[in-house]
């Protein structure tokens, strides 16, 4: 693990306030939330050279765009980012994020499932539409993703959309992110009258969606690579489920040694926030 001085960022470990008194309610309603002001750009500023400079080390991907699969073109992705640099793990142990996760979910505590950075490159292709939770062998709902951008991201960047309401809709979550689940789910999403809500980020926004909410981004027409980092909270007392597909299957590597029916207290599921402690 990469050594770093200590950063004088205080700001996430303090209480965001931004959260209008109906969030909770709101979230629930409409599987998303896309707020301002979660970091400031100095934050951001602060954290971003060293999420790319690992990005760009521990990147496995080569391929020119054009000889790449959708979900190759969509984007750049390494996870866990936290157990190779100290700084990066500031960021994702967060207590000012995962307090948002914990209050939007409407439980006292979360835990981490895993970070995970998508870079979208110059030309990079859609994000075909998909539900998070199909990938994940969990006993709940109670579980969402923050996505923060590390610039500003325009329409042209393709900033992550949502399908309002679509967590309550159980079409499709048989679908892994492909271009299947990009065609049979826009075709749904427009059968079902669901709102897609596409938005620009200014610098320090971000948005948190629950594992069902269907979701997709355009491809990134910009010059510059559509950085973002996200983290998947999940309640604490939330169990592993039975699989039921082999990506889930796969996934229970996130949460080691944990059998079907207990709660994934590991290493690397630490509690990153408990409302109960002071």
């Amino acid at each position: 693990m990469t050594a770093i001085t200590e950063a004088p960022v205080f700001e996430l470990e303090v209480p965001y306030q931004g959260l209008a008194p109906t969030a909770t309610a709101d979230f629930n309603r409409d599987g998303f939330i896309h707020l301002s002001g979660v970091l400031s750009p100095e934050t951001i500023a602060e954290y971003e050279p060293t999420i790319t400079s690992e990005v760009i080390r521990l990147n496995t991907q080569h391929l020119p765009l054009e000889e790449r699969d959708t979900y190759g073109k969509a984007f750049l992705q390494v996870t866990n980012l936290w157990r190779e640099n100290e700084k990066v793990k500031e960021l994702v142990f967060s207590r000012r994020l995962a307090g948002i996760a914990a209050k939007l979910l409407g439980v006292h505590a979360v835990r981490l499932y895993h970070d995970q950075a998508l870079y979208k490159e110059p030309s990079g292709g859609i994000t075909p539409w998909h539900a998070d939770q199909y990938y994940w062998p969990l006993s709940s709902d109670r579980c969402l993703t923050i996505w923060l951008p590390l610039q500003e991201t325009p329409l042209e960047m393709g900033p992550l959309a949502f399908a309002r309401g679509s967590h309550n809709f159980s079409y499709g979550r048989d679908l892994p992110i492909s271009d299947e689940s990009e065609a049979r789910l826009k075709q749904a999403v427009a059968e079902q009258n669901f709102e897609d809500v596409v938005e620009p980020f200014a610098l320090g926004d971000a948005s948190f969606h629950r594992g069902w909410t269907f979701h997709h981004a355009g491809p990134n027409r910009g010059t510059v690579p559509r950085r973002v980092m996200t983290v998947i909270y999940m309640d604490a007392d939330i169990r592993v489920a039975e699989p039921t597909n082999d990506n889930q299957a796969a996934d229970r590597g996130w949460m080691p040694g944990t059998a079907v029916g207990q709660v994934p207290d590991t290493p690397l599921n630490p509690v990153l926030y408990d409302g109960r402690v002071a």
